[in-house]
């Protein structure tokens, strides 16, 4: 595919994917999702990636979803393009390595549920979050009303999805949207330091953390211990083995 809005890059075990569509603010529409799922595709199966940073070309990561292309939407349309997002940020989510979200300004609307589906968020100190959409009439399409009570809590949430305001990145961090701040000039580098940070770590067992707590999250606890239990053998006798030997003689794992 012949990306037209994402701009993809690797830098050794980093992924780097800019949004840049700077003119509309970097607004998801139909071709960002397509070209969303594609690059999903081929990146998943790149065995050498260890952690991928999602940032926005411009002042924007992304303003929203594409009021232009949704305006004239039927119902079932509206609920296609709804069915759409989240299959891709679902699939987002479910890649075998950590998603940095590098949050360089506007997350509102989409940008923010796009945001939500990174695994963590580094914002710069001008960035601003949102789920504006009462504004327009509408509710989140693209799991903004389950994502966010789950990373902050369900008060703050309703607070956002009913008012419609917009909070800055000092806000977010208090409430947990957020793990870091840091000086916009800065931010890049601070998303290569964690991913760097990450790639040091043993591949399998940052897999493994992921999947199990993720999908942990979707079942009851005692069903979740489970599924960590089960994991937990996993690393035994290969990555789990170096990991231990190279701790008890004092030297760096070979992963």
């Amino acid at each position: 595919m012949d990306y037209t809005i994402l701009r993809p890059s690797i830098e050794g075990q980093t992924a780097i994917l800019t949004i840049s569509r700077p003119q509309a603010l970097n607004a998801l529409n139909s071709r960002f999702f397509e070209e969303m799922d594609f690059y999903i595709s081929e990146i998943s199966s790149d065995g050498k990636i260890r952690a991928l940073i999602i940032t926005g070309e411009g002042k924007a990561f992304v303003a929203g979803a594409d009021i232009a292309e949704m305006v004239n939407m039927s119902p079932d349309e509206g609920r296609a393009f709804s069915e759409k997002g989240q299959a891709v940020f679902t699939r987002l989510g479910d890649l075998p390595f950590p998603v940095i979200g590098a949050i360089n300004g506007f997350a509102l609307g989409g940008g923010m549920e796009l945001a939500m589906a990174c695994d963590f968020r580094i914002a710069s100190a001008n960035a601003k979050f949102g789920q504006p959409e009462v504004n327009l009439g509408l509710i989140p399409g693209y799991a903004g009303t389950q994502r966010l009570p789950r990373l902050t809590n369900l008060a703050d949430a309703l607070y956002l999805l009913t008012t419609a305001e917009v909070i800055d990145a000092a806000t977010a961090l208090q409430m947990r949207l957020v793990q870091k701040v840091t000086e916009p000039e800065n931010l890049l580098d601070e998303a290569r330091r964690l991913a760097s940070q990450i790639a040091s770590k043993g591949p399998l067992a940052v897999k493994l953390v992921k999947e199990v707590t993720r999908k942990g999250l979707r079942m009851p606890f005692t069903e979740g211990e489970k599924l960590e239990c089960h994991h937990f053998g996993d690393p035994f006798g290969n990555e789990g083995a170096e990991g231990m030997k190279a701790f008890l003689e004092k030297r760096k794992p070979l992963w």
